[in-house]
């Protein structure tokens, strides 16, 4: 397990938090479409069953870890014990705002970054460390809306379902994955595999894949549920600097490899679309450019600046993962001169 003293810091005009575990009751998370990215696999405001696998004392050890770090309000939690990945819970998708920007930068193998903006409606967020007794652990970042919670969480039995909404997160072997829409997304379902939410997928990826192509064969195992949501497609990475993006084209699973220095994803389908018709996409465009200029080479604040120059008016949450060292730096609603750092320790 990952765990780190809270404090403060300032460097080179950042003000920087650490934490493990973080929830901002004044962040705005996002998802990346016109519709939010949940089905009926995921979990809603009206949910019963519950996903904690915890014996009541571990359940209680998590609620009451959740502590206020700062006056942004910032909280911080530690989920304890075992969780069900695959229980069936039920969410009620609201309409949102669309955009989504991930990057993967490779040119240097001993550096590899993924950065991420989520665009998506002023939702509670949370920074939720995990470790299941039979799984990696993680880090990861959870909608706190599609728990239903959107007021004071203190308390609230809603948390213990929070490991099976991570829109995106890392692993302790440096593997990241994130999410995207991508309305002409299709997948025909094979009635001889399970069926998982489009979500909840990435709970599964963190949990047993350790290197891109171990990601791609757990996503393969699954029918994905679109029902309720857009389609997505997804940026997957690892710590040697491979990344892929995976992708549903005429019903069909497509996976395009990362390029030698790096790869980008926003909203619109790469696959079959040629460098120009991808340019034509100004996120894509833009982050693009700013990587070829740096030979796909950036530290995480040159990241946020990629970030920053492609976020929209409704861009809520600007974070980078750093596949080798465990850092994870997050910026909450375009407030670029605070960021708040947490470390996962890596396997190792």
């Amino acid at each position: 397990m990952s765990v780190t003293t809270i404090g403060s810091r300032r460097t080179a005009g950042f003000r920087s938090i650490r934490a493990t575990i973080a929830l901002s009751l004044t962040v705005v998370v996002a998802a990346c479409s016109g519709t939010p990215v949940v089905d009926q696999r995921d979990v809603g405001p009206e949910t019963v069953v519950s996903a904690s696998r915890q014996s009541a004392a571990e359940a209680e050890q998590t609620l009451a870890s959740l502590r206020r770090v700062d006056d942004l309000p910032l909280y911080a939690m530690t989920y304890t014990g075992d969780y069900d990945a695959l229980v069936d819970l039920t969410a009620t998708p609201t309409p949102s705002p669309f955009g989504c920007s991930l990057f993967m930068a490779s040119g240097d193998p001993a550096r590899p970054l993924y950065g991420r903006n989520f665009d998506w409606d002023p939702n509670p967020g949370l920074v939720l460390h995990t470790d299941p007794p039979d799984g990696f652990a993680s880090i990861s970042i959870v909608d706190m809306a599609y728990l239903g919670i959107r007021a004071d969480p203190t308390g609230d039995r809603r948390l213990l379902n929070a490991p099976l909404l991570p829109f995106d997160g890392m692993n302790e072997r440096g593997l990241v994955v994130g999410l995207a829409a991508d309305d002409s997304g299709s997948l025909t379902s094979d009635p001889a595999k399970p069926t998982v939410g489009s979500v909840r997928i990435l709970r599964l990826v963190l949990d047993q894949a350790a290197t891109v192509d171990e990601a791609v064969a757990a996503i393969s195992r699954y029918n994905l549920d679109f029902d309720d949501g857009p389609p997505l497609h997804y940026l997957i990475a690892d710590a040697s600097g491979a990344s892929a993006v995976v992708e549903f084209v005429d019903g069909r699973m497509r996976v395009l490899p990362g390029g030698p220095r790096w790869q980008v994803l926003t909203n619109i389908r790469l696959a079959d679309a040629s460098e120009a018709a991808r340019q034509r996409d100004r996120r894509y465009a833009t982050m693009a450019a700013h990587l070829t200029g740096a030979g796909g080479t950036v530290d995480w604040r040159g990241a946020m600046e990629i970030l920053r120059a492609v976020a929209q008016s409704h861009t809520r949450w600007s974070v980078t993962y750093e596949p080798r060292t465990g850092a994870v730096h997050v910026v909450t609603g375009q407030r670029w001169d605070t960021v708040h750092d947490f470390t996962l320790r890596m396997a190792g």
